[in-house]
């Protein structure tokens, strides 16, 4: 009877001491986000174990409780998820770095209206084939339509002007494309533009050819390679203005 208990006190003591080392083995894992593209700011993190969960603040930091072994989900709406099961060596580093990718979103074909073959051609209004022009191209197309014009433009040099105006009618249109290709924090950390020369640094980039045909024909790869050498000579530029 007395072994009997002595057994029971020792079982009682191995379970209490499992118990109290798995409770003082959960730690604070410290981590950043890290996407070069887009927004890491909001990124979900839900501990698979324990079902904790936090998100990341606008740098992509985040904190939560774990133990070695428990796998961490991390999940955003622009970003492919993630799993990550906690090692030792992950508890050991002073900041766990996760690096996600942005998704590809594939845009859906929109059907604006239904009767798309009825057009300002098949109704005779235009003839077929004819050039559509944009409202600065039109101003040009009328300015040099007849010898007359062309002799008084000529003399006026609206044609000039007016020629400049469409170049700047592209140009605003390549800015506006490169406005929403990446974030703010792609162009102070990734290619350490100061923030108050961010938007001359974007002007300096679509004057470049090759970018702008990078932007035209929707080629991010290209864009980022060509906006990184981009970046070295406009940092030039900056400091031999000091």
């Amino acid at each position: 009877m007395r072994v009997s208990k002595i057994i029971s006190i020792i079982v009682f003591l191995f379970f209490v001491q499992i118990g109290f080392g798995q409770k003082t083995d959960l730690k604070l894992l410290v981590g950043r986000v890290q996407e070069q593209s887009t927004s890491i700011e909001g990124v979900n993190i839900i501990n698979n174990a324990t079902q904790a969960a936090t998100v990341s603040d606008s740098d992509g930091n985040f904190s939560i409780a774990v133990h070695e072994g428990d796998v961490l989900v991390f999940s955003a709406v622009n970003l492919e998820p993630v799993k990550r099961r906690i090692s030792v060596e992950d508890l050991i580093v002073s900041s766990l770095v996760i690096k996600m990718t942005a998704k590809e979103v594939e845009l859906k074909e929109v059907i604006v209206n239904e009767n798309a073959n009825i057009t300002a051609e098949n109704l005779g209004i235009i003839p077929y084939g004819q050039k559509k022009y944009t409202p600065a191209e039109r101003k040009v197309y009328t300015a040099t339509s007849t010898s007359v014009d062309k002799l008084l433009n000529a003399i006026s040099r609206r044609t000039a002007m007016l020629k400049k105006e469409v170049n700047v009618e592209k140009k605003e249109a390549l800015f506006r494309k490169l406005e929403y290709l990446f974030e703010e924090n792609y162009y102070t950390d990734r290619l350490k533009i100061p923030v108050d020369d961010i938007k001359g640094f974007q002007l300096f980039c679509v004057d470049d050819a090759d970018f702008a045909v990078s932007l035209n024909t929707k080629n991010k790869t290209m864009s980022m390679f060509l906006i990184t050498d981009l970046a070295r000579k406009y940092l030039t530029i900056l400091e031999n203005e000091k």
